[in-house]
């Protein structure tokens, strides 16, 4: 497996591009995005568990209990979100988009992000889709990824190559992802492309298994939103012999989907609204995959942690505190704490007590922007990573007037 450029147009037969049509307020902001697939794909998503669902999720759910879909329309600016005519609205985006790209309203994904409880008028996006469908191109990755952006500060965008059935395939993918992240199913919206052939099931098992250990474990601010959605498109355009059942090509689409997964999950975590490092939280030694799952999840959401690593502050007792109660089943006398980065790593609890180490040398280590919390719990074999990131004076700076 290698990274290679290209993002969700690096596998074949799949096109992209993003303009601005007048959601948004900034003309040099894009704010709408469209992913198109050259033939039918098998098609699979993840959606937010909050009872409170952007109206694209109802939608994109119909669209895709066939488990194909050919394009992923994208508009961000507004959730449209608690809206009465929220899946109208939705609804005649996969047809405006199946117009001007000669589809089936049916095989398309719909989303949107942005602010929640305001009308979403199609006006502009009616009005937009021309240039749109002028702009998509196989090089539009990164106009697309910039057209879902909200309050990101960074592009996100990752792309591999891997091999199934003899043939090269790619998988790449976009994400969208600063506020409101937290780890309940699929905290974000990310696009996935991939040209292998892969049957619906399959790709559908896939995905559900990997978001439990990728986005299922990524947190910012412990808010789960209510358009978050992750979905694949797989197009079969490699000519790889479809992949039906579990074995070695399986294996394979799913190590390239967790390189990819893992990656933006990274890349969320450390543009987290108005973050400074990016922590990831490494737990080895858990009696079961649950207990070092809870225990890594639980650190990475410590609010009072969080701000410890933006002060990098060695306060490894906040680490201990966020363990006690995360409701894993573990000995808190037996726990190491260790932190980590490219200045080296410092050990400064063990067996559950503190050990002499050095305040200066702790800091310089924690100054950078990206933390590792090696957790260490002596209670079996399992282990699990969280990615999260600092909490600092610009998150409230942010969400302070981010509707207004």
């Amino acid at each position: 497996m290698e990274h290679i450029s290209g993002g969700v147009c690096a596998p074949k037969g799949f096109k992209a591009g993003g303009v601005h049509c007048g959601i948004r307020k900034n003309r040099v902001k894009r704010d709408l995005s469209l992913i198109i697939s050259e033939v039918p794909a098998s098609a699979s998503a993840v959606y937010t568990q909050n009872l409170v669902k952007g109206a694209p999720i109802y939608v994109t759910q119909r669209n895709l209990a066939d488990g194909i879909a050919q394009a992923a329309i994208c508009n961000s600016g507004n959730a449209n979100t608690c809206n009465a005519d929220g899946e109208e609205i939705a609804w005649k985006m996969c047809e405006l988009t199946a117009a001007q790209a000669n589809l089936d309203p049916r095989n398309i994904i719909v989303a949107s992000t942005g602010v929640i409880g305001q009308p979403l008028s199609i006006e502009p996006i009616a009005n937009g889709m021309p240039a749109l469908m002028a702009a998509v191109n196989g090089n539009g990755s990164q106009e697309a990824a910039e057209g879902i952006m909200t309050t990101d500060t960074r592009l996100k965008e990752v792309a591999v190559t891997f091999t199934a059935g003899g043939k090269e395939c790619r998988l790449g993918g976009i994400a969208k992802g600063s506020g409101m992240i937290h780890p309940n199913l699929a905290t974000m919206l990310v696009f996935l492309t991939c040209d292998a052939a892969i049957a619906p099931q399959m790709l559908k098992k896939a995905l559900a298994d990997n978001v439990k250990d990728t986005f299922n474990m990524t947190s910012v601010d412990g808010d789960t939103s209510t358009n978050d959605m992750v979905c694949i498109m797989s197009n079969g355009v490699a000519g790889n012999a479809e992949i039906t059942a579990e074995g070695t090509d399986y294996d394979a689409f799913c190590e390239a989907l967790n390189e990819v997964t893992s990656t933006l999950c990274r890349m969320i975590a450390k543009d987290g609204e108005g973050a400074t490092r990016l922590l990831t939280c490494i737990v080895k030694g858990g009696k079961t995959v649950k207990d070092a799952k809870l225990a890594a999840k639980s650190v990475v959401c410590s609010s009072l942690f969080k701000a410890a690593i933006f002060g990098a502050d060695a306060n490894w007792g906040r680490v201990l505190c966020a363990l006690g109660y995360s409701g894993a089943d573990i000995d808190v006398k037996a726990v190491d704490v260790t932190f980590r980065s490219v200045k080296g790593e410092i050990t400064v609890c063990q067996n559950g007590a503190s050990l002499p180490f050095s305040e200066e040398n702790a800091k310089e280590i924690l100054l950078e922007d990206e933390i590792d919390v090696l957790i260490t719990l002596h209670d079996g074999d399992a282990s699990a990573t969280a990615w999260g990131c600092d909490l600092t004076y610009d998150y409230v700076k942010i969400n302070g007037d981010y509707r207004t």
